[in-house]
């Protein structure tokens, strides 16, 4: 009667490879600068666009990101190339975004003192997934031994938020006993390393979350769910237009409309209001003042944009231990960027803490979560 539904471990897994802004603009520009040279007829004639160059200094001020982490760094800065270099692997091997999904389950079992035979379910929810099927999550529950069942989410940023509500359903109506949730955020195949405004947001990352009952949870740090709160609202401003049908729509699958784009500015205009108001409601409806949060686990996207948000809610700047960033040296890994900053920041709270987990993007779409620390 007196139980809850609770994160008991967290786990973060982080590529061994990076790449700063100083290599990714060095690339970036030398590919431009030659893309203009090859084209210059064109382009003084004015039937082509030059590529603008970028420097480090505009995507730190742009972002507030100064490198990114990526699975595999050959080729990304290659200007014959520009895309990373990733080996074919057979259908009998494991796959790569279940390699990153299971060494951050490993790391989130043993933070929640946990076993395979613990967990029946997997959820892997991420901005893409390698493959339509069989599920990544059924995948990477077969490596760890589960037994019960998995499925994949694909909610782009915010698929982390909404798979870990999907897991505290789970956990709160009886039909799960433990549930973990995967974030393998695998970005850099989608990202357009030759485009100035977009190819320095993403990094690659593999997070996971434990969920199950504070009757189990045997953990050092844990944190009760208070209550989740997720919703979208239909936009094309962040937008990957990927997909099966290009074969048969007879469209260049690898062109840059496939890949990701955003509009920026508008985005910033519509999310940042949409977060603060979002999060603030939740807040209130558990009774809850903004002032009483001891930690804000924001999205990772652009600095600017969590700035303005705890600002609006704060009525002035948050301070890094109350909105700790990550994404300085992450950059944008999708829905992992909350998940990255709760990893990183929250075993110095203490018991009856107040923090939330928040993210947003495409969708749009909107997830948090409201913790107390146990």
């Amino acid at each position: 009667m007196n139980s809850s539904v609770v994160i008991s471990g967290v786990g973060l897994w982080t590529p061994a490879n990076s790449i700063s802004n100083e290599e990714l603009v060095e690339s970036y520009n030398a590919w431009a600068e030659n893309y203009n040279a090859k084209n210059s007829a064109s382009i003084e004639k004015g039937e082509m666009e030059a590529k603008p160059l970028s420097s480090a200094a505009f995507i730190e001020k742009a972002s507030g990101i100064k490198s990114r982490y990526i699975y595999s760094k050959e080729g990304a800065l290659d200007i014959n190339r520009m895309r990373p270099t990733l080996e074919a692997r057979t259908d009998d091997q494991i796959s790569h975004q279940a390699e990153m999904a299971i060494a951050a389950a490993n790391k989130a079992l043993k933070a929640a003192n946990k076993k395979a035979s613990d967990i029946d379910m997997v959820i892997v929810s991420c901005a893409y997934t390698q493959r339509s099927y069989p599920a990544i999550a059924i995948e990477v529950q077969g490596a760890l031994g589960i037994e019960g069942f998995g499925f994949d989410m694909l909610v782009a940023c915010s698929a982390a938020t909404f798979g870990l509500q999907r897991a505290v359903d789970a956990v709160k109506a009886g039909s799960s006993k433990g549930v973990l949730v995967i974030n393998p955020e695998l970005t850099s195949p989608q990202v357009n390393y030759m485009d100035r405004d977009s190819h320095f947001i993403f990094g690659d990352v593999a997070t996971a979350i434990v969920v199950e009952s504070s009757d189990t949870c045997q953990s050092a740090h844990s944190f009760d769910v208070i209550s989740t709160k997720c919703i979208t609202s239909y936009s094309n401003n962040i937008r990957s237009n990927f997909g099966y049908t290009s074969r048969v729509t007879d469209e260049d699958p690898y062109s840059a409309d496939m890949l990701f784009h955003q509009n920026g500015r508008k985005v910033f205009k519509e999310v940042c209001p949409m977060a603060a108001d979002h999060i603030e409601n939740h807040l209130k409806s558990q009774g809850i003042q903004v002032s009483e949060l001891k930690r804000w686990w924001l999205h990772q996207a652009n600095i600017n944009m969590n700035l303005l948000i705890s600002k609006r809610l704060l009525g002035r700047d948050a301070t890094l231990e109350e909105a700790p960033v990550v994404l300085d040296e992450y950059a944008n890994t999708a829905s992992a960027g909350s998940i990255i900053a709760f990893a990183k920041y929250h075993e110095d709270l203490t018991v009856g803490d107040i923090g939330v987990i928040c993210s947003f993007g495409a969708g749009y779409s909107i997830g948090s979560l409201i913790l107390r620390k146990r």
